[in-house]
């Protein structure tokens, strides 16, 4: 499977353009960066997965064998993924820093994360537009706290 990925920081002006006050789902987090598993969709947008130090369920790929993972359920949050066509929403002069051991799990089970990201906005996509509807509950339990409602107009529902 082809596809390209790289580690960014959104910059001050995707959070400009999207204030916590409208956009209450999306990681605002105070004088830190949103780093993100940046994943080109080939689908004129890019899917961000945000890093996150504490997870509370099912939607996300969790760390197993970092030293945060043993302390918190650490790892890359499908729910709370933005997805972006505006290339200034990337903070170019700045690395996107995480935990090296984390970097390097990530790494080793990029194929399945990015299968994971892509199959996760698919499947809501499909239900929106009704291509292939889920059971109420079921999207419920999985979309109700996510970003991609924010996000119509990109993914073009």
């Amino acid at each position: 499977m082809e596809y390209d990925s790289e580690l960014s920081l959104l910059s001050s002006k995707f959070t400009q353009d999207y204030p916590p006050a409208t956009y209450p789902e999306l990681m605002h987090k105070h004088g830190r960066p949103y780093t993100c598993l940046l994943i080109d969709s080939h689908d004129d947008y890019f899917i961000c997965v945000p890093f996150r130090s504490s997870i509370g369920h099912k939607n996300a790929f969790m760390f197993t064998g970092t030293a945060r993972s043993k302390k918190t359920k650490s790892g890359l949050d499908y729910s709370k993924i933005a997805i972006i066509k505006n290339i200034d929403y990337f903070d170019s002069n700045t690395t996107a820093l995480v935990d090296q051991d984390e970097y390097a799990e990530m790494m080793r089970n990029l194929p399945t994360i990015v299968q994971e990201a892509n199959d996760y906005v698919d499947t809501y996509i499909n239900h929106v537009n009704g291509t292939s509807p889920m059971h109420p509950r079921a999207f419920s339990r999985k979309y109700q706290y996510s970003t991609l409602p924010y996000f119509h107009d990109i993914m073009g529902i």
